[in-house]
């Protein structure tokens, strides 16, 4: 055959949807899709909902299982949210799916009236959260979390890994709510299992206990601490983390008994704006109960517009690499 005319392979993800994981770093696929298919299985009241992200947010395999329970919403997220709390109201518990900028900055306010307002049980679930893109700002949700924080009674969760989703799934299903959680897709880090981890809803985990600093994290950023504390402790550097899943409510008991001990640094990690995420909830929670640590530092993204480019690239440039939080967690020390 003349190759000049041969298909060329047809591309099945893209730039903007690569994957976070490290060459080589151990992954699961679809751990969303698939924790809901298995969900579902014994749930009839259980419904998919996208606008127009089925494949990149895996909730095709939801659509594969339960076609007569998925709804494609086409490219209109105002009208996924309205109809998730239509879907709510007579019973149904509607996953809502779509990118983290267009549920929260293009659906805000329906979220906010028709869903939160009255208390409905939809499940909001986004992926690209914070910087897990290098599109820019116009699929950079580097705000989600303060956004979706100042909702009153909304329930908020920011996954690590695999298996953070995985068992948070059946959990924010049952949950009497709405919540929103950020989503990783596609072939996900797999992290939290080496640490007899399990995922509790309103809770804080300590994976590791250190001297020195107290890493209190979420999302993306708990990967990067526990592999910023293998690293120091090369260095005779006892680095503690304490995974924070759950964004809002805190669970201001274990992170307040974690910063009651004296002489470590307190550093709060996040894939999120400096602006209203955890860091600004842990600080405020430390001021009001008089929680005083030795030193007290916020690693986050800066509030800014964020560049473009290739993800490692931004990630060292914007400091939540793991060379970059190993690199402030000793400065911050000196």
């Amino acid at each position: 055959m003349n190759t000049a005319t041969q298909k060329k392979p047809r591309l099945t993800t893209s730039a903007m949807i690569a994957s976070i994981a490290d060459e080589g770093q151990r992954v699961k696929a679809a751990p969303f899709g698939k924790a809901l298919v298995e969900y579902a299985a014994t749930r009839p009241e259980v419904v998919g909902m996208t606008a127009d992200l089925a494949k990149y947010t895996d909730l095709h395999l939801f659509a594969q299982a339960y076609p007569e329970r998925f709804f494609q919403m086409g490219m209109a997220e105002q009208l996924l949210m309205g109809a998730a709390g239509g879907m709510a109201k007579t019973g149904l518990v509607p996953f809502a799916t779509t990118y983290a900028v267009f549920g929260t900055r293009r659906a805000y306010d329906f979220i906010h009236q028709v869903i939160a307002e009255e208390n409905l049980n939809v499940k909001i679930c986004c992926a690209l959260p914070g910087l897990t893109t290098g599109y820019g700002p116009s699929h950079q949700a580097t705000e989600d979390l303060a956004m979706m924080r100042a909702i009153p009674g909304l329930t908020v969760v920011d996954p690590c890994d695999a298996l953070d989703i995985e068992q948070a799934v059946p959990q924010i299903a049952e949950h009497a709510g709405p919540v929103y959680m950020r989503l990783l897709r596609g072939n996900v880090p797999l992290v939290l299992d080496e640490y007899d981890y399990r995922f509790e809803l309103g809770k804080a985990k300590l994976l590791r206990d250190g001297a020195d600093v107290l890493v209190i994290s979420s999302g993306l950023l708990t990967m990067r601490a526990l592999e910023a504390a293998r690293q120091l402790a090369g260095d005779k550097v006892g680095v503690a983390v304490l995974h924070c899943p759950t964004i809002k409510p805190l669970d201001a008991a274990t992170i307040l008994a974690e910063a009651r001990r004296p002489g470590r640094l307190v550093v709060v990690a996040e894939n999120h704006s400096a602006v209203g995420g955890l860091g600004e909830a842990v600080a405020s929670l430390l001021l009001q109960e008089g929680v005083t640590p030795a030193r007290f530092r916020m690693l986050a993204l800066p509030d800014t517009f964020l560049d473009a480019g290739a993800l490692p690239t931004l990630h060292d440039r914007y400091g939540i690499s793991t060379a970059k939080v190993a690199e402030s967690l000793k400065a911050w020390l000196a």
